[in-house]
């Protein structure tokens, strides 16, 4: 009896190597895809190569689908560029297609499945299992972002923000831009070098925006914010821009009585007392002085260099000025610049040449001895 029992199970088993197994897959064909479970996040894009092996002995021609695509996702099948709907493959070979996938903005985190169906023209299906990883909850949003918001300089600084506008919505948009700015305050939005008001970006894309701004000119220290905004229909967003102002630069180069003329002799010094004045709100700093002089002239400052000038204070300066010897009578302008790495002034002074009095006594001498002589000739020869 055992012996019998013995007999059956080898006979069964030998059986059940040569009974083919019922499949759901066509005879021959299989599709194929290493990426066959991948992760993407809101509004990324994915692209599938599927190979299709035909191992039959005939040629196939297979339907293909996308079953079980999940709600508001897009799949589209390709071929060599080309919508696929259908194709055949030869024996012992194969071809390829193309599945993009595109993942909505709108989706929960989670795991996703579809399939990839093929039927042949028996009828005979053969399926790809293919799962998508979501890392994260998508949004419907517009994001303004910069690296750098915040920025510091003085009164007369220009300053230029790098923004970034992020289209998280599911369709293009058209964006008004907008700023709100403290009074006297002047912004201007660009995109690639060309001033903008508005900017269009498709979806799930980003635009580069260059903010730039300008002060008021009577702008005092401080911190100033500046709220920038990208509106488009039902979605906008708002970014806070900062500029730190360190204060203001100015100075103004004068006199004490504020007259900017003087008189000299041709070869002679004359010494002019400046001031500089900080008229700014902040300190200046290594402040030098130069001058330009007609030719053959120069001009000696004492001290050639300020440390420091405090705002609202003022430091004077010996000017002297050496006419040249050749100097004839008449006006010249020397221009005399006080500056600093924040700011500088000039002021142009008028310097009147006058005649020496030695030449004057020259001169007279001359004159004495011409009417010496013409006196001494009318009486020589007035006689005769």
């Amino acid at each position: 009896m055992k012996k019998g029992f013995a007999i059956f199970s080898i006979f069964v088993m030998m059986f059940s190597f040569v009974i083919p197994i019922k499949s759901n897959a066509a005879d021959g064909i299989t599709l194929f895809t290493p990426l066959t479970g991948i992760s993407l996040t809101p509004g990324e894009n994915s692209s599938y190569t599927i190979e299709v092996l035909n191992s039959a002995s005939e040629v196939k021609t297979l339907d293909v689908q996308v079953e079980g695509v999940p709600k508001g996702w897009n799949t589209t099948l390709t071929a060599d560029g080309f919508a696929l709907s259908s194709l055949s493959v030869k024996p012992s070979e194969s071809e390829e297609f193309t599945l993009d996938v595109s993942v909505p903005l709108q989706v929960e985190k989670g795991t996703y499945d579809f399939t990839i169906v093929g039927t042949d023209q028996n009828g005979t299906e053969t399926t790809l299992p293919i799962s998508v990883k979501v890392e994260e909850t998508g949004v419907f949003k517009t994001e303004l972002s910069s690296e750098q918001v915040n920025m510091q300089g003085d009164s007369g600084s220009t300053f230029t923000y790098d923004v970034e506008l992020t289209n998280r919505t599911a369709q293009e948009q058209h964006y008004a831009l907008q700023a709100k700015t403290p009074q006297g305050w002047q912004v201007k939005f660009s995109v690639g070098g060309k001033d903008v008001t508005s900017v269009t970006v498709p979806s799930n894309e980003t635009e580069s925006i260059s903010v730039q701004v300008t002060p008021a000119e009577t702008v005092e220290k401080g911190t100033y914010e500046i709220p920038i905004v990208a509106s488009s229909g039902g979605t906008q967003s708002d970014l806070t821009l900062e500029a730190a102002i360190t204060g203001s630069y100015d100075m103004e180069l004068t006199t004490a009585d504020g007259r900017l003329s003087t008189d000299i002799s041709a070869g002679d010094e004359k010494t002019l007392t400046l001031q500089i004045k900080n008229t700014g709100t902040s300190p200046l700093s290594d402040i030098s002085l130069k001058a330009n002089t007609p030719t053959d002239w120069d001009v000696q400052f004492e001290p050639k260099e300020i440390p420091t000038i405090e705002a609202g204070k003022t430091e004077t300066v010996k000017a002297t000025v050496s006419a040249s010897d050749n100097a004839i009578a008449g006006d010249y302008v020397v221009e005399m610049t006080a500056e600093s790495p924040e700011a500088s002034s000039t002021a142009q002074f008028r310097v009147s040449v006058k005649t020496s009095f030695v030449w004057g006594w020259i001169g007279v001498g001359l004159i004495v001895v011409v009417l010496v002589g013409i006196f001494f000739l009318v009486k020589k020869f007035g006689r005769r």
